[in-house]
């Protein structure tokens, strides 16, 4: 996709943390893919998992931009433009 929004114009390329969604240890729930949230460098679970915790997170903090944790895959997602961006 040739557009891009501000928030994935520089999109940081940090060491993600092993484990998985914060969210769902917490309950005892389970997720199909894991998001790490480049703002507050957490990892929650995606929207194909059943408690969609990366999404709740974004509505309720605004940290838009959230990179796959999976491995293998090397992209960026922006919660607010709802656009991908391979890093």
């Amino acid at each position: 996709m040739s557009e891009i929004c501000e928030h994935l114009e520089d999109v940081p390329i940090v060491e993600m943390p092993e484990g998985g969604c914060i969210d769902c240890l917490a309950i005892g729930g389970r997720w199909v893919s894991l998001r790490f949230c480049v703002t507050c460098e957490t990892t929650r679970c995606c929207d194909s998992s059943p408690n969609r915790h990366a999404r709740a997170h974004w509505n309720e903090t605004g940290h838009p931009v959230v990179r796959s944790k999976e491995p293998g895959d090397s992209w960026a997602w922006c919660y607010d433009h709802e656009i991908v961006r391979q890093l």
